[in-house]
């Protein structure tokens, strides 16, 4: 058995990013860039204004004093205006400046008369003016490599005139749930039977990823069975076997796999929930054998399988956010092993909620924070943590 941190150490200096590939802007929400992208404009691209008004030389105004209206610039192609001593031009959001503007005069702060406005405020030079450049310089960063691509970066490589971008490939997994106990949903239990639950969970995390589940297969506790669905499996990038990896008569993915010629890297990690985990490789396809019981597998993906995931795709932040909360109650760690206790963050305040056993679904389900206590760690309640959030 070896520690969580020597097991994501290996996962990760096995695990290397994918080719890249050049998708529309339009279509890489959630990717990650595999490029440094620069600014190609400044932005704004030209002096503009930043209100319905007027545009005006600031020294010739004054609270009380009139001004002739000589034209108009809407937003849209400038039409080379030119404003004097005395003078304004009626202006609208994201126009222009005419040349010798240099103070927008909002609209609300002046009395229109025939082809004239009084000034009814005092105007000093920059107000309601956006610079050239005064957001974003020309050569400017604006997207670093294994950066992840959300929905403002998109609009921001538009405004650059990007049409395509160059990120990441996509990953595809395949999940495999074992047991004899397991009934899909919707078909009648019998006596000892439970519902996979197991499969639902892990393609909604790869789907939290944007990892597409491919092949997703219950098997019986059967060899011949297990090892075809593994063949299947190992067509994609991924294959994640849920149950069958501990040391039981019925535990015999190990054994299907070594089979298959599977180069097995880990078997049992020191981390609770969690430690019946193996990963490994079948050719170019990556094995990772979770445990069966649902705590235990939500933890380890989180834990081992999500950075490696990200990993392939080119990201370059691997891990959970992390955020400090204030601990609701006492927790000590007596055991052997660190364990993750799932909680809830709320108003900054991080409460364990429901049963901290490897099978308790429910108060997994009303959690969305983990908190790691080390071996021999004890917190009080109301110190600050540190937890990772999923949710």
């Amino acid at each position: 058995m070896i520690s969580e941190e020597e097991a994501r150490r290996r996962i990760l200096e096995a695990v290397s990013p994918l080719d890249q590939r050049a998708v529309p802007v339009s279509s890489a929400l959630d990717c990650f860039a595999a490029q440094d992208c620069f600014a190609r404009l400044p932005l704004p691209a030209f002096d503009n204004s930043a209100m319905d008004g007027y545009a005006v030389v600031a020294s010739s105004c004054h609270k009380g004093g009139r001004l002739r209206v000589i034209g108009e610039q809407p937003a849209g192609p400038d039409r080379k205006l030119r404003v004097g001593g005395g003078e304004a031009v009626r202006i609208f959001t994201g126009a222009p400046l005419p040349q010798g503007v240099d103070a927008i005069l909002m609209q609300e702060d002046v009395t229109p008369d025939g082809t004239d406005i009084s000034v009814n405020v005092d105007v000093e030079a920059g107000d309601f003016v956006r610079r050239r450049g005064c957001d974003l310089a020309e050569g400017q960063m604006i997207l670093s490599r294994g950066e992840r691509i959300r929905s403002a970066t998109v609009a921001l490589l538009s405004s650059q005139g990007f049409a395509d971008v160059i990120v990441g490939s996509k990953a595809t997994a395949g999940v495999i749930s074992t047991g004899d106990e397991l009934v899909k949903p919707g078909e009648e239990l019998q006596p000892g039977q439970i519902y996979d639950s197991n499969s639902a969970l892990l393609s909604a995390l790869l789907q939290r990823c944007r990892v597409s589940a491919i092949a997703v297969e219950h098997c019986r506790d059967d060899r011949e069975s297990l090892g075809d669905a593994i063949k299947r499996g190992i067509k994609n990038y991924v294959l994640i076997i849920s149950g069958g990896v501990s040391v039981g008569e019925h535990d015999l993915v190990k054994e299907a796999l070594r089979k298959l010629g599977a180069d097995i890297e880990i078997w049992r990690v020191a981390i609770k929930p969690g430690k019946p985990f193996l990963f490994g490789n079948i050719g170019e396809c990556f094995v990772f054998g979770l445990p069966g019981n649902p705590v235990s597998a939500f933890v380890t993906f989180l834990q081992f399988v999500r950075p490696a995931v990200l990993r392939m795709m080119g990201a370059k932040d691997l891990d959970l956010p992390q955020v400090p909360a204030k601990l609701a109650v006492d927790l000590t760690n007596d055991g052997d092993r660190p364990h993750y206790i799932r909680g809830k963050l709320e108003h900054g305040r991080f409460t364990p909620i429901g049963r901290q056993e490897s099978h308790a679904l429910f108060g997994l389900s009303q959690a969305n924070a983990l908190l790691r206590v080390a071996v021999g760690q004890s917190f009080k309640a109301d110190e600050i943590v540190d937890v990772q959030i999923w949710d």
